[in-house]
């Protein structure tokens, strides 16, 4: 038995489908199934069911991989602790990130990244709070890079900026008339949200108490995950969407015009660093901090007392 069967069990758990997983393993379908099979031999168990689409894994599978899993996720922790002692930044960091953040911090932080650290490579993934956290626990990422506070036991957070929430309006749009807004002028049958399962979109029906008005019925139904989709929406449709302070580096001047800001104390939301209890990349974890303050922090503005809306 090796580390190398047991990172393609542990794929073909993750994809339930024999070519995805070679694919993965950056290997071919009958080189992961000879070695599949060697690997059952071995033990004296069927690990998957092939006839099932997707795969499946077996009752006994099911308790392999689980603690193939493990035994990976000690093994990483050999070498990165290895690493640590050599005082260098170097290895392999994999990131994930909430998609109502990537487009606009990515391309911030990850070229000084790189630039700063040429032994140090990043794998980042676009996912959602949930899964960010699911994948931290399972040993699939290193870091989340979310909204805080989570509140979750086994997961430490390290707060790294706070950005404004702002309001983006459609062109002559009455609320254009006032300098500031208040959460109690936004309509709620004219406001564009995203998706469910966006941390943003709880955060926008907090503050706005969604909740509690319910929302009238439209001719256009539309759910979106980007940002970006919704702006232009608004663009279109008119009405307006709340978006987070850093997208206004992806705005056109004409589109900065129809920015409201709310008025204080601002709502906001926290941005930080998620890991697992064991975690140990601590230099990568500072190289990569210290990038994202020195990125953000021309771009926002500090806010103290503002009002901080938990995912």
């Amino acid at each position: 038995m090796t580390l190398q069967q047991l990172h393609y069990i542990v794929a073909l758990d993750t994809h339930r489908h024999m070519g995805r997983a070679a694919m993965a393993c950056f290997i071919t379908q009958p080189t992961l199934s000879v070695m599949l099979r060697d690997l059952e031999e071995e033990l004296g168990v069927k690990l998957f069911d092939r006839s099932k689409k997707p795969i499946v894994p077996t009752l006994s599978g099911l308790r392999v991989v689980e603690q193939a899993r493990a035994v990976l996720k000690e093994a990483d922790l050999l070498r990165t602790i290895a690493l640590e002692d050599k005082d260098k930044v170097e290895g392999e960091l994999r990131i994930g990130i909430i998609p109502t953040l990537a487009p606009y911090l990515l391309p911030l932080f990850v070229p000084e990244v790189l630039q700063s650290h040429p032994e140090l490579s990043l794998r980042v993934h676009e996912v959602t709070t949930t899964n960010i956290m699911d994948q931290l626990t399972q040993g699939l990422l290193d870091v989340g890079i979310l909204a805080l506070p989570l509140n979750s036991s086994g997961l430490r957070e390290t707060p790294l900026f706070r950005e404004r929430f702002l309001v983006y309006m459609g062109a002559n749009d009455p609320l254009a008339r006032k300098r500031y807004v208040l959460p109690m002028d936004i309509d709620p049958d004219r406001l564009w949200l995203l998706e469910e399962g966006h941390c943003l979109r709880t955060q926008v029906v907090d503050l706005c108490e969604l909740r509690t008005h319910g929302r009238g019925l439209r001719r256009l139904e539309f759910a979106s995950g980007s940002i970006g989709s919704l702006i232009r929406l608004v663009d279109a449709q008119g009405g307006f969407t709340v978006i987070p302070e850093l997208a206004m580096d992806t705005l056109t001047p004409i589109q900065r015009q129809r920015v409201r800001e709310f008025r204080s104390p601002a709502p906001l939301r926290e941005i930080g660093m998620v890991t697992y209890r064991h975690f140990v990349k601590d230099r990568m974890l500072e190289a990569l901090g210290k990038a994202i303050h020195a990125a953000v922090a021309p771009r926002l503005n500090s806010v103290r007392n503002g009002r901080v809306f938990a995912p």
